[in-house]
């Protein structure tokens, strides 16, 4: 039987080793992007046009609109950023008066001062424009919901916004404007709202009370519907 030489040997042993050198590479690389693949699954989200679009109908003196946003609405979002849109429309159980000549009056269901609320609301709406800040600068604001002009000062020194527009519209017909607006998109809703806050899902109010309740684990839902399972909803 012919002996393998050394120089032999070598080769079979460098063979080996590219071998697995290479097996090792393929499985980190597999590895990789398994880890990203959620990423991945964002991204074709936005890019198709497809997050989960939240609409939140509200009020700013509302105990439970408070509880929603601050608890289900920021906790959701942080877990699916790139998966979540939110419209938000301050005027909940609330009436619009518009008088003989042009002007307007509204009567709100925690009184004046939560109609002052919902304009000053409103004007920040219409003035942020990144979901992010957005949500976290409504969310700081309802929580001082007692004093809204106290509230709208602190969160300005807490967030960057463009504090002195939000001021000139709340001063302004254009606040009050604003405020019929979101009057008008919901008294549109079908069925009407009976309860607030009033939470739609892709335009739809499906579950309210799961909705209420967990608005994480229905945004899940909705995602598998669609085809998507994000990986934060894996656990659920």
């Amino acid at each position: 039987m012919k002996r393998v030489s050394g120089q032999a040997r070598y080769r079979i042993v460098v063979g080996l080793l590219v071998i697995i050198l290479v097996y090792y590479a393929y499985k980190t690389l597999t590895d990789y992007n398994s880890r990203i693949i959620h990423e991945d699954q964002l991204e074709f989200a936005r890019t198709k046009g497809s997050p989960v679009v939240i609409s939140v109908f509200y009020e700013a003196l509302c105990p439970d609109s408070k509880n929603f946003i601050v608890k289900q609405l920021k906790s959701a979002y942080s877990k699916l950023p790139n998966l979540i849109e939110i419209e938000f429309f301050a005027y909940g159980k609330a009436t619009t008066t518009v008088q003989q000549d042009g002007s307007l009056s509204f009567q709100c269901q925690h009184g004046p001062t939560e109609c002052e609320g919902n304009i000053i609301h409103c004007c920040a709406i219409e003035s942020i424009h990144d979901t992010e800040t957005k949500l976290d600068f409504i969310a700081c604001m309802i929580r001082d919901n007692g004093n809204p002009q106290k509230a709208f000062q602190r969160c300005s020194r807490e967030y960057t916004v463009d504090a002195e527009t939000i001021q000139k519209c709340y001063s302004s017909l254009h606040g009050k404007e604003l405020l019929k607006i979101a009057g008008e998109n919901t008294q549109a809703l079908n069925p009407p709202v009976s309860f607030i806050p009033t939470v739609l899902i892709d335009g739809q109010q499906r579950r309210q009370a799961t909705i209420l309740r967990d608005l994480f684990a229905e945004v899940c839902v909705v995602l598998s519907e669609s085809g998507l399972t994000p990986k934060a909803c894996e656990s659920i």
